[in-house]
């Protein structure tokens, strides 16, 4: 190849580079890191798009000179010469991108080794999905429809399902897992910045599945203590941490509680809900549409609350929800 040649296949290349380069860099790809793991996944994101911008910029400046030097004229109808090829090059390209794929697959290898080290002492969350909510449980079994961790500590996800598949990921957090009925899959978290972080079932899993999302909060040790030694509730009445420990406002719209959801019946309208199914006092509807949701379904929505409710939830506690939603109901 001509020295001319090599300086255009340089030049074309150089500019791809520049390119892709800018592409990679000035568009928002990541959100910050909120976590130690986030930040290794995102150097194994870097390091293989760095990667993929040389081979794309070689590519890229090989196949333009191509075009641009060996092009045919527009009455040339001929065969082309016949090629047997080039050993040597073919031994390159093979050994080159053979290289950096094992390179990628050892840096994603070590990053997943350390991403999954919880240390000797972590803090154990339970996290159980359920169309379409989910609930945190911690060490001292309180439980709680959002997820709260302390900064700098290592958590350990415990992760299940109590109906169909969900998948538990937080952008921030840059960890994603599987919640599978009848299994129990881990996640290791290791907060490092404060603030509230979305938290999203990336699974279909239903007709509400788009409306599946939670949130994490990361505060300092101290105020986690404080958060657990409280209930992780503000003031209000014992039926509000009921019923945002058990998800409801993922379904529910309810002023009261300041929730918003649209797959179920609006909780403010219960009163009407209670004279159009006709089935007695106003607590005594509320109870039964926990407990036995298929007993009534309101028109226009369909049977997609959890049955299990009745046995989950214990009797003080439902007690409590059914006089909060009853005595706020409008």
């Amino acid at each position: 190849m001509r020295r001319g040649s090599i300086v255009q296949l340089v030049g074309i290349a150089i500019v791809a580079a520049v390119i892709a380069s800018l592409v990679a860099i000035f568009v928002d790809w990541l959100p910050t890191p909120a976590s130690e793991e986030a930040k290794r996944i995102h150097f194994v994101y870097w390091f293989a798009t760095v990667i993929c911008i040389g081979v794309f910029s070689v590519v890229a400046s090989v196949m333009a000179y191509s075009i641009l030097k060996f092009r045919a004229g527009p009455d040339d109808d001929s065969d082309g010469p016949p090629i047997h090829g080039h050993t040597k090059l073919e031994i390159v390209w093979t050994a080159i991108p053979a290289v950096l794929v094992t390179a990628i697959s050892i840096v994603s290898a070590i990053v997943l080794a350390q991403n999954s080290k919880a240390g000797s002492d972590p803090l154990v969350v339970k996290v159980t999905a359920v169309q379409f909510a989910w609930k945190f449980t911690y060490p001292n079994g309180k439980s709680f429809g959002f997820l709260t961790l302390p900064k700098g500590r290592h958590v350990k996800l415990d992760i299940t399902a109590n109906d169909v598949i969900h998948s538990f990921w937080s952008p921030e957090l840059s960890q994603k897992q599987d919640a599978v009925p009848g299994e129990h899959n881990t996640l290791v978290v290791t907060p490092t910045r404060l603030g509230t972080f979305p938290v999203i079932c990336t699974e279909l899993c239903g007709l509400g599945h788009s409306l599946m999302r939670s949130h994490v909060t990361i505060v300092e040790p101290a105020a986690f203590d404080a958060f657990l030694k409280r209930g992780g509730q503000s003031a209000g009445p014992p039926g509000l941490a009921v019923f945002q420990q058990y998800g409801c406002g993922s379904c529910h719209t309810f002023k009261a509680a300041s929730a918003t959801g649209t797959i179920g019946p609006d909780l403010d309208q219960l009163k009407q809900q209670a004279a159009r199914a006709n089935r007695g006092p106003l607590d005594a509807f509320i109870e039964e549409s926990i407990v036995k949701p298929d007993a009534y379904v309101e028109p226009n929505f369909q049977d997609l609350m959890p049955h299990s409710f009745g046995t989950q939830i214990p009797p003080d506690q439902l007690k409590q929800l059914v006089q909060y939603l009853g005595g706020s109901a409008q």
